[in-house]
């Protein structure tokens, strides 16, 4: 059966703009007797008016001919007849209502153009509106995967005659060829319906409450009988069988029952408290809780930082090798024999050497910190005085006594000096010249100085200059030579 008839056989009649181009009236004419209807020259009482949308020819069609009288003649724009081919069959002017177009609103949450341009196609070409402002429309369509779309409803759900849908509504109206509007539901505002019955409480109810709050707050002093937690406690326990008759009432009503009837039943809790003589602060009692395990302390021992070259001194004296002694300024004169020792010491850097930290011996004080006991003690009554004062007493007795006169040792000849202990020379005069608070540098440069007379000052110039303390030392000691040498002349 052609598109374009009616159920007994008659051609369905179409009226095209007159305004339209020859080329498109010659097609749509073509199509229309194609698929079985019939273009007419005037307007018909019953059938579809083909206009240009958006043209001042549609508005005055629209003016001339729109009749409640004639609700079956429809105004569809032009390209009705190319949407009805494609979908088969014969669209229904289903939005349409008291022979007017249904005012639509498309919601900018749509945002896809081309879904915009399909969407207002079909609503047109079933008869409705698509054009409509948001406030004069009946019908907004939005996407309802948008925040905005359940805002809507919020916003127009007290305002009668005005529907929010989503852009997938207007396929289903047509699919269905009617229109449906999402129902509502009935939504329960809260509290009892009027004439129905609420469970009321019985003595056993309020029994077994009170034998419940007897057993967790014996004593109301404590405080929590008005509470949330306790009467929430007590529901919990609804899936033991013991409990079952808490199931009857919620745990608000079980608080709202006690609080209202507090003075009558706090002398039935009274009396079971006195009958059973709990103890306060038993195990299971509301409000006690187990107290949490005491961490272990952990102690932490100092940590000693021992120089390289104190390693080296405490094993070369360990070895028995016997050490000469570093030149000091105003004590005492460099051995003979040992300025080339003393040559190479300070023209060399000091180079560090590995240490055994668990052979390093430690102060008193730090041995002191790791005992047990570290804690200060003090004299009791006639007892002998502690470790710790007993030598800070020494140690005063010592300060008390004058400067010892510093006592001369013979001279000594210099060892001649091992391959390999070079590095552990070094660090010996590092440290000699760092108990002097001097460089090695400047420690070396006045050794140079008093030993062939001559002043700082020179030797330091000197110095600057080459940057060799070995050449240092053989320049001063040849001047000291030649000067020697013109004194013996005269």
């Amino acid at each position: 059966m052609p598109i374009f008839q009616d159920a007994t056989g008659l051609a369905v009649k179409f009226f095209v703009q007159k305004d339209l181009s020859q080329a498109a009236q010659a097609e749509l004419c073509e199509t229309i007797t194609s698929l079985g209807g019939r273009v007419e020259a005037k307007v018909p009482r019953q059938g579809y008016i083909l206009v240009q949308p958006g043209t001042a020819e549609e508005e005055r069609l629209r003016l001339c001919w729109s009749s409640p009288d004639r609700p079956e003649r429809h105004f569809v724009p032009y390209t009705y007849v190319e949407a009805c081919k494609i979908a088969g069959m014969l669209l229904k002017q289903i939005f349409v209502e008291n022979g007017a177009p249904i005012g639509m609103h498309i919601h900018s949450s749509i945002a896809n153009v081309n879904a915009r341009t399909a969407l207002s196609q079909r609503i047109m070409h079933s008869g409705g509106d698509p054009h409509a402002s948001a406030q004069s429309a009946r019908v907004i369509l939005a996407d309802p995967t948008t925040e905005v779309f359940s805002h809507l409803v919020k916003t127009y759900q007290g305002v009668p005659d005005k529907f929010i849908e989503s852009y997938l509504w207007v396929k289903k109206c047509i699919e269905k060829g009617t229109v449906v509007y999402t129902p509502l539901v009935y939504k329960n505002p809260g509290g009892r319906r009027p004439g129905e019955e609420r469970t009321q409480f019985t003595e056993e109810d309020e029994e077994h409450l009170c034998n419940w709050i007897a057993s967790k707050i014996p004593y109301k002093e404590t405080g929590g009988r008005t509470g949330n937690r306790l009467y929430q406690q007590l529901c919990e326990q609804s899936n033991d069988p013991e409990f079952a008759w808490v199931a009857r009432h919620t745990w608000q009503s079980w608080r709202e029952r006690y609080k209202k009837n507090a003075p009558r039943l706090d002398v039935l809790i009274a009396s079971i408290v006195d009958r059973k003589k709990p103890a306060q602060g038993e195990k299971g009692q509301y409000g006690y809780v187990r107290q949490p395990e005491a961490k272990a302390k952990r102690t932490r021992k100092k940590r000693v930082k021992v120089s390289a070259a104190h390693v080296a001194m405490d094993e070369l004296t360990e070895s028995g090798l016997q050490i000469p002694a570093m030149p000091t300024m105003g004590m005492q004169q460099d051995p003979p024999g040992t300025h080339g020792i003393q040559q190479e010491i300070f023209s060399q850097h000091p180079v560090p050497i590995p240490v055994d930290r668990s052979s390093v011996r430690r102060s008193p004080a730090e041995e002191e910190m790791d005992e047990e006991g570290s804690e200060w003690m003090v004299k009791i009554g006639d007892a002998e005085p502690p470790q710790w004062a007993k030598r800070r007493h020494s140690e005063e007795h010592e300060g008390s006594i004058g400067p010892k006169r510093a006592r001369s040792e013979p001279e000594q000849p210099a060892q001649p000096v091992q391959p390999g202990l070079t590095q552990t020379l070094v660090a010996i005069a590092n440290i000699h010249a760092i108990d002097q608070g001097i460089h090695v540098i400047d420690q070396g440069i006045r050794d140079i100085a008093k030993e062939f007379r001559f002043t700082i000052d020179e030797v330091q110039e000197y110095y600057d200059k080459c940057g060799e303390m070995g050449r240092t030392r053989t320049r001063f000691q040849k001047m000291r030579e030649q000067l020697t040498k013109f004194a013996e002349d005269e």
